[in-house]
């Protein structure tokens, strides 16, 4: 099979390719390498199984010409930070939702029928704190990160009302592991190589989220792909369990050896405008299709606070 992966240089995309090049398929890569990086990629840089473009997803002319002959989308590439929404408030549409509709033109003018799209747990918005299915409605997204990744969900609906298209749609928790280069355990370990004694916590520290380690987020979704044949098919991918980021705080500070370290929260209930600070989602669709995740969220984390630490000695 051959497979066009968007941002497939970066954190979750590079995981992906590892996977589908050890499957047996070819890969094309087409990432603008803002967030990305090449060296993700570099045990398949000269594999003939492999073609990274570098190019940008507002470039539909460029797009749909790479796009060609190929049987998958994998659709990954955003903005991969929440907070920039605060600042950048034109960024999630047009790397989010414009995008989208690039990458779906490009497909829909070279008869590419299936699409893989990670969308995200923050498009259910601020919820009363039960579990999280996907029936869960309406979805009010308190981010323009959320407002763009539910824009994208809209359009790959209509897509396959309109075109035929297939979709598998992934609401992720939170991603942790190998290549991770952004959120809340590389913010950790930054602050504490800069200063090994005081920690500074966004909010109160009570912030209680699922995280996924990235192998488990790529195996499902690769896993739904092939179990669910539904023309568009919705599904959260997540563990059972939560953590805080007080807990986060505490495994990096045990990783690193440190000793006497003061927390210093910020204050507040949540890390910034637009974080959604409690939630829990129900992965009981994906479960009885036959995945389940192989690591606890705070089993997850702690590996990948073991990752990033290793990738930076």
């Amino acid at each position: 099979m051959r497979v066009f992966v968007t941002g497939g240089a970066g954190f979750i995309g590079s995981n992906l390719v590892d996977t589908l090049i050890a499957q047996g398929h070819t890969v094309t890569v087409y990432d603008n390498l803002s967030s990305g990086r090449k060296e993700f990629l570099t045990a398949h840089l000269h594999s003939p199984h492999l073609t990274l473009k570098e190019a940008d997803l507002l470039q539909p002319a460029a797009l749909t010409k790479t796009m060609e002959g190929h049987n998958l989308v994998v659709h990954l590439a955003a903005n991969p930070y929440v907070r920039l929404g605060e600042t950048q408030t034109d960024l999630d549409l047009t790397q989010g939702t414009i995008a989208t509709h690039n990458v779906l033109e490009a497909m829909r003018h070279n008869h590419i029928h299936d699409i893989i799209y990670s969308s995200s747990s923050v498009v259910y918005g601020e919820t009363t704190g039960s579990l999280l299915s996907e029936s869960y409605g309406p979805t009010l997204p308190i981010s323009l990160y959320g407002a763009g990744k539910l824009g994208g969900e809209g359009l790959l609906s209509a897509y396959a009302g309109t075109f035929g298209l297939r979709c598998w749609i992934y609401r992720f928790a939170n991603i942790v592991g190998r290549h991770g280069t952004h959120g809340v355990i590389v913010d950790f370990i930054t602050k504490l190589n800069t200063n090994p004694h005081t920690l500074e916590i966004l909010g109160d520290g009570r912030q209680c989220k699922p995280y996924l380690y990235v192998t488990d987020c790529v195996n499902g979704m690769l896993h739904g792909y092939t179990h669910s044949h539904d023309q568009v098919n919705l599904y959260n991918l997540s563990c059972t369990t939560t953590t805080t980021v007080t807990r986060i705080a505490e495994m990096v500070v045990e990783e690193m050896g440190l000793s006497s370290v003061k927390f210093a929260y910020t204050g507040g209930d949540r890390g910034w405008k637009g974080d959604v600070p409690r939630f829990q989602l129900d992965p009981n669709a994906m479960n009885t299709l036959g995945w389940t995740a192989t690591y606890t969220s705070d089993e997850a984390v702690r590996k990948a606070i073991r990752d990033t630490l290793d990738a930076n000695l």
